[in-house]
């Protein structure tokens, strides 16, 4: 009997669950450092990552899947410690958007998941893409069972489209500068 046709449908499923939620605690355990909290680490990790899209308390929330007033203690806590700056948008007063200092990017050269970013960089070539791709199903599923959004970068959105050698956005109805189409996005939309 091959190793394969040893185990019953679903032991290994499940094994990889389990082992999925314990690194996902691991990381937030990981995440209770440098005086911050996880949920913290996950905003900035975030505001370091959105577009000028999505740079936003709003996006933030969603990213999170917190409520707006929990993301508002988040970021709060975030700009007292100077790691985080809130402004308006030029062309909208009443339009936030966050941006990290400089003390918010030097933080997060000591990023508690630099260790989990060298395991992953370690992995064969072949392993790397089919966890890759595993995830992005798994993450598609489950944005979808919960209706929110995937969030992800230009290069693979639906939304995203070239005009006159620029990424045209077609949700928003704006240019995406080159050095944003790697960022994330809340409009995004999975190429089908």
């Amino acid at each position: 009997m091959s190793k394969k046709q040893s185990h019953k449908p679903g032991v290994e499923l499940g094994s990889a669950l389990i082992q999925l939620e314990r690194l996902a605690r691991l990381l937030r355990q990981a995440s209770q450092t440098q005086g911050l909290n996880p949920a913290q680490w996950e905003a900035l990790r975030y505001v370091s990552r959105a577009n000028f899209l999505s740079n936003t308390p709003g996006a933030l929330a969603r990213y999170l899947g917190a409520t707006k007033g929990t993301t508002s203690q988040t970021v709060l806590a975030l700009i007292k410690k100077g790691l985080v700056v809130k402004t308006t948008r030029s062309a909208d007063a009443r339009s936030v958007i966050l941006t990290l200092s400089e003390a918010g990017q030097m933080a997060l050269r000591d990023d508690p998941l630099r260790g989990i970013e060298k395991s992953l960089a370690a992995l064969k070539p072949k392993t790397a893409l089919r966890f890759g791709k595993g995830l992005t199903i798994i993450l598609g599923d489950e944005t979808e069972r919960q209706n929110e959004p995937l969030f992800g970068v230009c290069t693979t959105c639906a939304h995203a489209a070239l005009k006159h050698g620029l990424t045209h956005c077609k949700a928003e109805a704006v240019s995406i500068p080159e050095d944003e189409t790697h960022k994330l996005c809340f409009h995004f939309k999975m190429k089908k």
